[in-house]
C-alpha cells in the first residue's frame, strides 16, 4: 500500500466536500521560558503543534497527552483550554495511491499544556521537533488553521469556540 499524502485546504472554494468530521485534540505546550513545542509533519512539510484523532475509550485530555508523547517524546500535563475549532474553512484531504481516501472537516479541541517529562525526539509523525519562541513563529511555515489555534492560545485568556 502506498504512502498517504495530506493536503490541507483553507478558505478554498475549490476544496473537495468533506466526507467525515473527526474529533481530535491539539496541544499548545509551552516550556518554562514560554517557548512553544512545534513539530514538522513529514507528510506535508508544514510545522504544527502536536495533534491527533480521538480514539474510542479515551478522553480529549488523554488524546492530547498521548498524541504529544507519540509525536514528540514529551510527557505533558494539560493546564487549560485554548478552544474548540470547527470551522468549515479547514478541510483536510488524504490521498493514497493518487486517489482521495478521505476528506475531513476537523472538530479540534486545542489544549494548553506544560512539559513534565520525556525527551524531544523525532518520530514517524515528526521529522523535526523543537521549542520555538513566539517571536520566531513567522519563520516557520504553519498552516493558517493551526496558526489560528496558536495565536488564540498566545493572545487570549478566554477559550475560543467556533
Amino acid at each position: 500500500m502506498g504512502k498517504t499524502r495530506r493536503v490541507d485546504h483553507w478558505k478554498d472554494p475549490y476544496a473537495p466536500q468533506p466526507t467525515s468530521r473527526t474529533p481530535s485534540a491539539s496541544v499548545l505546550a509551552r516550556d518554562p521560558d514560554g517557548r512553544i513545542l512545534l513539530l514538522r509533519r513529514p507528510d506535508n512539510g508544514l510545522w504544527t503543534i502536536p495533534t491527533g484523532g480521538l480514539k474510542k475509550g479515551e478522553t480529549i485530555t488523554e488524546c492530547g497527552v498521548r498524541e504529544c508523547r507519540e509525536e514528540t517524546g514529551l510527557d505533558i500535563e494539560i493546564t487549560g483550554l485554548v478552544g474548540v475549532f470547527t470551522t468549515p474553512d479547514h478541510v483536510i484531504e488524504y490521498v493514497r495511491d493518487g486517489r482521495v481516501d478521505e476528506v475531513r472537516q476537523p472538530v479540534n479541541v486545542c489544549l494548553h499544556a506544560r512539559p513534565v517529562g520525556g525527551a524531544l525526539t523525532t518520530t514517524d509523525e515528526a521529522s523535526e521537533v523543537k521549542w520555538v519562541s513566539p517571536d520566531d513563529l513567522d519563520e516557520y511555515e504553519i498552516h493558517p488553521a493551526l496558526r489560528r489555534r496558536i495565536d488564540h492560545g498566545l493572545n487570549s485568556n478566554t477559550p475560543h469556540i467556533d
